[in-house]
């Protein structure tokens, strides 16, 4: 079988370890030993640890299609699209324990004043995530489902925003009661 190269060891070493323990919680000699690679041959492949992170990004983005995949599948009813969508996520962050959360929302409460590069792509992961969920907005908005009387974009950056927090909360308290809270407020005030 043939060996990863080492710019995709260096990646998924980087997404791993970025994911746990943040970026300004590891070095660039974190990220190369956990990929097995020398640390020189990192700057062979990245122009910085910020490079880095936002092909870290990219990658967590990617490994996330199957869940946003639910959001347009249409042969579900749009609001328990919702639904399964956010308890994915959530079914994920229990799953690790509350120690990796999510690394959008990790990214930008550390590296909102830190790194330009870093939340110019946050900011278009965040616009692709909700106009995901604004589409299935739309569409439970068409089977008469949304209670609220909100743009559909609206409600869908609400969406995102909420879940966010209680993502957060939820691994300062390593308990699920924030996930369990956001899911029920959401779907008993904003849908039927």
């Amino acid at each position: 079988m043939a060996r990863p190269n080492v710019r995709e060891q260096l990646i998924e070493a980087g997404l791993k370890t970025l994911h746990l323990h943040g970026f300004n919680g590891c070095a660039v000699q974190d990220i190369t030993e956990s990929a097995g690679v020398p640390k020189g041959s990192f700057y062979n492949h990245f122009e910085s640890k910020e490079a880095l992170a936002v092909e870290a990004l990219d990658r967590y983005w990617q490994n996330g299609a199957g869940r946003r995949a639910l959001l347009s599948d249409t042969s579900v009813d749009p609001v328990e699209r919702l639904r399964g969508h956010f308890r994915a996520l959530s079914d994920g962050i229990v799953r690790n324990n509350f120690q990796g959360g999510c690394l959008i929302g990790n990214f930008s409460s550390e590296l909102s004043a830190q790194s330009r590069e870093v939340c110019d792509r946050l900011a278009e992961l965040y616009a692709a995530w909700t106009r995901s969920i604004e589409s299935c907005v739309r569409d439970a908005e068409k089977a008469g489902r949304v209670t609220q009387r909100l743009p559909a974009g609206t409600i869908a950056s609400f969406l995102v925003n909420a879940w966010e927090g209680a993502v957060l909360r939820s691994k300062v308290e390593q308990e699920k009661s924030p996930l369990d809270q956001f899911e029920r407020v959401v779907f008993a005030s904003l849908f039927t």
